[in-house]
């Protein structure tokens, strides 16, 4: 099984925190939605013959689009790929898109997934990180959409600066009280050369404390248990049938394309990425060439990102795989770098699995570094 995964780099505006690669600027949509339906084509070999499980819809603010350009790109993947008979179709979108007609559109088309942008249900919130809707337009589409779609995931950020853990609680119970199956949650990161980080410098906007995202991530963990969500990923809770089907592939490694400016690919072996500047994409997709940069990965990074993707999951690290897939040296070394972790209850072992404990998880990534492997070809 494989993966399609569709970014759409415009914006309506710049949300201050993020560094992804985006437009404001709308005047290329209609040709870069050309060449995202000519780059399927140009790549429909590269899964050699692997069905699609999976068709995403990221970005950027893919809820940007038409319906008949959403529909568009999804038959092109139907015309190039095999296809499961009930794929996953994610659309991300934002609450400031989704007005009950649009709503309504998606809910009749192969989109049967929505991932809503939400962030928060606090007016100052939303203007400090420079979010395009408000509080209102954010439970609004919430209502609406929950009628129209059984699949939704809200993303919510914590850790924001003068975000109490009593408001924090308010905004989890807000995105449950929709009934929603899944939800997305990261600490609110200060990325380099983001707005964000140029007003904490200028202190124009206070510091991310890591104390408090800390304890937030281990009130959203503990209000979410309650509410019989499975903590199955780092930074995602999803009830039981709910888990993203495409994030759970990345995580355990299985192959996917990833379509337009900046996005990334993985079949196993290789790593690759397009090009992020929309006109160049453009230009070189027009010429019929793929605007592609591509590294093959050696053992060592094989195994470094296994330990990093399993320490996130609630599948963990097989140390079986460990040993099959990477050998013995690579097996004693997780041994011994994890020895220090599983004395200050970390990480543990359980039915042949390395785990971080409850008190690790925020860790986890810090956790995995420190296991990483070097110098070995």
């Amino acid at each position: 099984m494989a993966g399609i995964y569709i970014h759409i780099p415009f914006c309506k505006q710049a949300c201050y925190y993020c560094d992804f690669h985006f437009s404001t600027s709308l005047k290329k949509k209609d040709e870069l939605v050309d060449c995202l339906v000519k780059e399927i084509e140009l790549r429909k070999e590269e899964l050699n013959g692997a069905i699609v499980e999976t068709i995403y819809f990221g970005g950027g603010t893919p809820s940007i689009l038409s319906q008949q350009e959403i529909d568009k790109i999804i038959k092109s993947v139907y015309q190039y790929h095999t296809v499961i008979q009930e794929p996953e179709i994610t659309l991300e979108a934002n609450p400031d898109d989704l007005n009950k007609e649009k709503i309504i559109e998606l809910s009749k088309s192969q989109v049967n997934r929505l991932s809503i942008g939400i962030q928060s249900f606090y007016e100052a919130d939303l203007k400090l990180m420079n979010r395009a809707h408000n509080a209102k337009e954010a439970k609004e589409c919430l209502s609406i959409a929950s009628r129209y779609f059984e699949n939704i995931s809200v993303d919510l950020i914590y850790g924001i600066p003068g975000l109490s853990h009593d408001a924090w609680r308010e905004n989890i119970h807000t995105a449950l009280s929709f009934s929603v199956p899944h939800i997305s949650s990261y600490a609110l990161t200060v990325e380099p050369k983001t707005a964000l980080e140029s007003f904490i410098k200028k202190g124009v906007i206070s510091e991310v404390d890591d104390e408090q995202s800390q304890e937030q991530f281990h009130i959203l963990i503990d209000e979410l248990e309650k509410a019989d969500f499975v903590h199955y990923e780092l930074s995602n809770f999803g009830k039981e049938e709910f888990f993203s089907k495409n994030n759970s592939a990345y995580w355990l490694g299985k192959p996917y394309v990833g379509i337009g400016p900046s996005a990334h690919s993985f079949d196993g072996i290789q790593r690759s990425w397009n090009i992020n500047n929309n006109s160049k994409y453009i230009k070189a997709i027009q010429e019929g060439k793929l605007p592609i940069e591509r590294e093959t990965l050696s053992t060592t990074d094989r195994y470094n990102e296994y330990i990093m993707t399993g320490l996130r999951t609630v599948w963990g690290v097989s140390l079986e795989k460990v040993k099959t897939d990477f050998g013995e040296t690579y097996f004693e070394y997780l041994m011994l770098q994890s020895e220090k972790h599983q004395k200050e209850e970390l990480l543990y072992i359980e039915d042949g699995k390395l785990r971080t404990t409850q008190k690790g998880k925020f860790l986890s990534d810090g956790i995995a570094s420190d296991l990483f492997k070097l110098n070995l070809s």
